[in-house]
């Protein structure tokens, strides 16, 4: 069997709004609940992961994996400006907890997407102000949990809006888009509604990369000095037009954010599969090839690509936080998975500092505004009972995980 270097994480990811429920203060759930809206269906009880966080989590253990990436909710943690709930931070202590007593490293992600209502009626990211206001949040969430954290990311995907840019049809009317806000903002009492996946993605990042820095350093100053890095989504981005284009991408949708991971603990890098780059925009996937639930292309050799290339670029050390395909058939995932390793084995048997597999994700749950019918996880939840059962996918990595190693292929 290949092996992995001693230490190796092996984990599954979730995030709040995605499976905890009932995320009320949260821009997002509003967005769920205004007419027009493009999400096909609300959040409403998720995975109920609010309340059943300790089998979860001793699932995942009981699976073999040695880490569990979740993020912490802001909108829960204060849910009106400048009030913060005790009992809510006590709970994410709980669930900390919970991961030490199963043997599991806890990896916190403090912005998953999702902002209290009240940040978005101030105008989200595009505010001035929204770095003074994440990084009051981040300094009091460690100041709380800062002694129970084994690793933490400031932002989960905050290139994405770039990245999204280059997209040429997101197969959204942007007269849909508009009333939405319009509706959101009135639903709430403002004159506006600033949403991460809807703002000015150059303005977005401006506030964000500076918001990460001072954030890692309040969080850094608490009762323990964690490392603190940023998950950033990269795609293997392949030349259909002059390489110029795809160059330009890199510095747009790529670039900047990796100089900040390069000036921080760590970087998480999420894949889930390669990208044409045309002469203006994105191409789509090739007819014949083979596609997701998401309409991504099935393409695990992704992730080799990626680490190569975010290794070239930032000095520190790297983890893949996030890699998974959404399928039905648990038998593609498995086999997504075995050709994901095997990129990772590549990297490190070239001297690459890759340090951990985090899958996404540990189960089905919500996935935006596609709703609960993309399929991510190693666990399925039934819907009606949330019953939990383990797929073979799980398995499947959990006796990776428990070895540390990849089993030898077939005939030999």
């Amino acid at each position: 069997m290949a092996g992995f270097p001693e230490g190796f994480l092996w984990g599954a990811a979730t995030a709040a709004h995605q499976v905890e429920g009932n995320n009320l203060n949260s821009d997002l759930w509003v967005l769920e609940h205004v007419k027009p809206t493009l999400f096909v269906e609300p959040s409403l009880d998720a995975c109920d992961h609010y309340s059943r966080f300790a089998k979860d989590i001793r699932l995942l253990a009981s699976l073999g994996l040695n880490t569990y990436r979740f993020s912490i909710e802001w909108a829960r943690i204060e849910p009106e400006r400048g009030c913060f709930s005790r009992a809510v931070l006590d709970h994410y202590r709980r669930v900390l907890a919970a991961c030490h007593e199963t043997d599991v490293t806890p990896m916190v992600t403090l912005y998953h997407f999702s902002s209290p209502r009240w940040f978005a009626g101030l105008g989200g990211w595009e505010n001035p102000l929204a770095g003074d206001l994440f990084v009051r949040y981040a300094e009091r969430a460690s100041r709380h949990l800062g002694d129970l954290i084994s690793y933490a990311t400031t932002f989960n995907e905050p290139n994405l809006p770039m990245l999204l840019g280059w997209v040429a049809d997101l197969g959204v009317s942007l007269l849909t888009v508009r009333s939405m806000r319009n509706h959101a903002a009135r639903a709430i009492g403002s004159d506006r509604f600033g949403c991460f996946f809807l703002g000015d993605a150059e303005k977005l990042q401006d506030h964000m990369i500076a918001a990460h820095h001072r954030a890692r350093a309040a969080m850094k100053s608490g009762p323990r000095a964690f490392p603190v890095g940023v998950s950033l989504a990269l795609q293997d981005e392949q030349m259909d037009g002059p390489k110029s284009q795809r160059d330009r991408k890199r510095a747009e949708a790529y670039e900047p954010w990796l100089e900040a991971a390069g000036a921080s603990d760590f970087l998480g890098i999420q894949t889930y599969t390669r990208q044409r780059v045309g002469k203006s925009k994105d191409l789509p996937p090739e007819s014949d090839v083979e596609l997701t639930q998401m309409g991504y292309e099935f393409w695990p050799e992704a992730l080799e690509a990626c680490i190569r290339y975010a290794a070239g670029r930032v000095p520190v050390p790297i983890y893949v936080t996030e890699n998974g395909v959404a399928t039905e058939d648990d038998e593609r995932r498995i086999e997504y998975i075995r050709r994901a390793l095997a990129g990772v084995g590549n990297c490190l048997a070239d001297g690459i500092d890759v340090r951990g597999y985090i899958h996404w994700s540990l189960m089905d749950n919500f996935e935006w505004i596609m709703g609960y019918r993309p399929k991510f996880g190693l666990v399925a939840v039934n819907r009606e009972t949330q019953e939990r059962a383990v797929k073979p996918s799980g398995r499947y990595l959990g006796w990776i995980a428990r070895r540390n190693a990849m089993p030898e292929p077939a005939g030999k």
